[in-house]
């Protein structure tokens, strides 16, 4: 590896904790930084410092949000007898860019796997639950990922929500088994949407 001046090599070694970055791709960030006006580095650098000072997790669904409650949560014109329930906050994006869905969101933060010591007590069910408990939901539209954890989480959800009288559905298998709602294109995710099942 080339000898960089200390500052340099320091924001390499940074850039190449992101996912998804390698050496070369690091070098090429850091060059870039390095070349831009001191703004655009003051600027990017206070775009991350405000990511972790400003933005927390909502009470009611656990989405990023910029305050106590989230954009969806906030929205009078959603139908707040629907939640889709997904893995992580990103996984909400698919479903929005669909156009096709108007109600509410609920964020686990992860899916059931044993194999990696999470249980559902690890997951952010317990709000979920009191959300149900509460009465205003008729419909659980399950949408975590089309994986062994993902099913699993399902199945359990199912199982959990079903006494309480809430209509379970499960989003179709439009999505490759094995890959990320991060990654399904609109069209997909809309098919998905549209032929979810019972549970």
């Amino acid at each position: 590896m080339p000898d960089f001046a200390e500052p340099l090599a320091r924001l390499i070694q940074e850039f190449k904790r992101l996912p998804g970055i390698g050496q070369k791709s690091a070098q090429r960030l850091a060059f870039h930084v390095l070349r831009t006006p001191r703004e655009d580095a003051g600027r990017l650098a206070q775009a991350l410092l405000d990511v972790k000072d400003n933005l927390g997790i909502c009470e009611a669904c656990n989405n990023i949000s910029d305050g106590e409650i989230c954009n969806y949560c906030r929205d009078p014109h959603r139908d707040h007898s629907v939640i889709c329930v997904v893995e992580e906050p990103h996984n909400i994006l698919p479903v929005e860019t669909t156009r096709q869905f108007a109600g509410l969101y609920h964020v686990l933060h992860g899916a059931i796997s044993p194999l990696r010591g999470i249980g559902p007590e690890q997951l952010r069910i317990t709000n979920l639950l009191a959300r149900v408990q509460a009465g205003d939901v008729k419909e659980m539209i399950v949408a975590t990922n089309p994986t062994v954890e993902g099913e699993a989480t399902a199945v359990y959800l199912s199982r959990l929500m079903k006494p309480l009288g809430v209509k379970v559905t499960r989003i179709a298998m439009g999505i490759p088994v094995g890959s990320d709602l991060e990654f399904a294109d609109e069209v997909t995710m809309g098919k998905s949407l549209e032929n979810r099942r019972e549970m």
